[in-house]
């Protein structure tokens, strides 16, 4: 099993020396008073700027700082694209509004995304893709781990790939759709490895796979919600949020979420530039 104990160190060390000016978004009817201390909690991150509802966020009482606005989604966007605050975690926002006025801002069509994870007993890895529509091709997958790559080395560690597939490599010839996915999968591996990426094929084996890698890379984008979901949701596991793969910092979360301060940590973490630190 891999050791990601001191990748956790790096990120927390890299947060506390960034310090960086994080957006957090409060959808309104979310601002209970153990989400706000939770947050409150991150100020050993980073400076943590509230924005939303100005009635709801004033009767917190909270001595952070507030952004009032009726937009919350297009404010947290804005002033993260216009560098007013230094990276942005989506909170309680939906992600509908949020992500859409995102990708419209970039000027994409889509919006990709590396997940860290945690087990129910505490093994730390990073999922991708981790959205319906991403990583649904051969090629799609190929690009999105070479660019999670680079974010991963940006915390000190080296990637070590695990592709999954749609069944083990003895189930060949069992049906068309698993032959496709253990074939797409020898692909993928094989076309990580020619870019320099350490990685290997694992078939439908997730359970070997999380004891040898640290970044598991699911058949397609359904799949690897669907890995995270039953983590998250059903099994016991954790999630430090999903930075999104572009040149600006957004950690996107799930509204789902009771605890915030570790994505505002990865979030300020993200922000450190080997040249200027």
């Amino acid at each position: 099993m891999i050791d990601m104990t001191d990748m956790i160190e790096t990120i927390r060390n890299r947060a506390k020396a960034c310090r960086a000016r994080v957006g957090i978004g409060i959808a309104g009817g979310t601002a209970s008073e153990s989400l706000i201390s939770d947050i409150k909690s991150a100020r050993r991150f980073a400076d943590v700027v509230l924005i939303g509802d100005e009635k709801e966020l004033s009767a917190t009482g909270t001595d952070l700082e507030i952004i009032y606005s009726d937009k919350p989604e297009v404010e947290l966007v804005d002033r993260l694209v216009s560098r007013r605050i230094d990276a942005a975690v989506r909170g309680t926002l939906g992600a509908t509004k949020t992500l859409g006025y995102l990708k419209s801002v970039l000027g994409v069509s889509r919006l990709e995304r590396l997940a860290l994870l945690t087990t129910a007993d505490g093994v730390l890895f990073f999922l991708v893709p981790v959205g319906i529509d991403e990583g649904n091709s051969v090629a799609d997958r190929v690009d999105l781990v070479s660019k999670s790559v680079n974010t991963i080395r940006r915390f000190g560690i080296r990637e070590k790939v695990a592709v999954l597939s749609g069944g083990r490599f003895e189930d060949a010839g069992r049906s068309e759709i698993v032959d496709r996915s253990l074939a797409d999968g020898e692909v993928v591996a094989e076309r990580l490895c020619e870019l320099g990426i350490d990685a290997k094929h694992y078939g439908i084996l997730i359970e070997d796979a999380i004891r040898n890698a640290n970044v598991i890379v699911a058949p397609d984008g359904i799949t690897g919600n669907l890995i995270f979901r039953t983590l998250t949701f059903l099994g016991g596991g954790g999630g430090f949020g999903a930075p999104v793969l572009a040149d600006l910092v957004f950690v996107d979360t799930s509204r789902a979420k009771v605890k915030f301060s570790d994505a505002i940590m990865l979030a300020s973490a993200l922000t450190w530039d080997d040249a200027e630190l």
